[in-house]
């Protein structure tokens, strides 16, 4: 079973941590993802820029407008993800518990199961 174990940052908080804590985040992410290659749990991780440099893709009228910047107004947006190949939903769980963002208020993880076009699950 595939599964996005979705990282959600908000600036506010990370900007408060100390330059430690920051530090001790980014190695607990190391470990994590080696943990989780020597499983073979690992498939692919990503993080993303911050949404201030997005571009937002609408089609009106079949004419494509482009607007930088996010597009919705909220204090949190996805950081990263990691795609993990696990037997079971519970053992998501236990992973997205795993990354060191899960301890630190203010900021969340979302673990939400991979499927297919047609709406099926991936096996």
């Amino acid at each position: 079973m595939k599964f996005v174990i979705s990282m959600y940052i908000n600036p506010a908080v990370l900007d408060a941590l100390t330059e430690e804590e920051r530090q001790a985040i980014g190695e607990g992410h190391g470990r994590f993802m080696d943990s989780l290659k020597e499983s073979g749990e690992f498939i692919l991780t990503q993080a993303l820029v911050d949404p201030s440099q997005a571009a937002v893709v609408s089609v009106r009228n079949g004419q494509p407008a482009v607007t930088d910047g996010p597009f919705l107004e909220a204090k949190e947006h996805v950081g990263g993800f990691y795609l993990v190949d696990v037997e079971t939903k519970e053992r998501a769980l236990e992973l997205a518990a795993q990354i060191p963002d899960a301890a630190i208020p203010g900021l969340g993880i979302e673990v939400r199961q991979v499927m297919f076009f047609d709406g099926s699950l991936e096996p």
